[in-house]
């Protein structure tokens, strides 16, 4: 079985509708990282004021093809019109891998004998 690492960028605001997207399709664990994003053109406020706005990093360990289901859901949640998108997410490849929860890699094993 090969594993994949999920990271997702995404506007702190849409944080729980991507893990809720992510856990609907068979992933575990998420670790949840505050960050805060400086994009390339600033955004203006009230008083001239700038502000990029908060952001949260989503970390899963993810069998290879769940990965890529879970890609393109939070892909679609975060560029709804194909227009312009509010985060990132990419997945890299696992090369090795410990510590990973037993119950997890069972449920992996059992989608990918449900998909075949």
């Amino acid at each position: 079985m090969k594993f994949s690492v999920l990271i997702a960028i995404v506007p702190e605001d849409q944080e729980q509708e991507c893990i809720d997207a992510a856990r609907e399709l068979g992933a575990g664990g998420i670790t949840v990282i505050s960050g805060r994003g400086i994009s390339n053109t600033a955004k203006k406020t009230f008083f001239g004021f700038t502000y990029d706005g908060s952001q949260s990093v989503l970390l899963m360990v993810l069998e290879k093809s769940l990965s890529l289901q879970v890609l393109k859901a939070i892909q679609h949640l975060l560029m709804p019109a194909e227009n312009d998108s509010q985060g990132l997410v990419f997945t890299l490849p696992l090369e090795h891998l410990g510590g990973i929860d037993m119950s997890q890699f069972q449920k992996f094993e059992q989608n990918l004998k449900d998909n075949l």
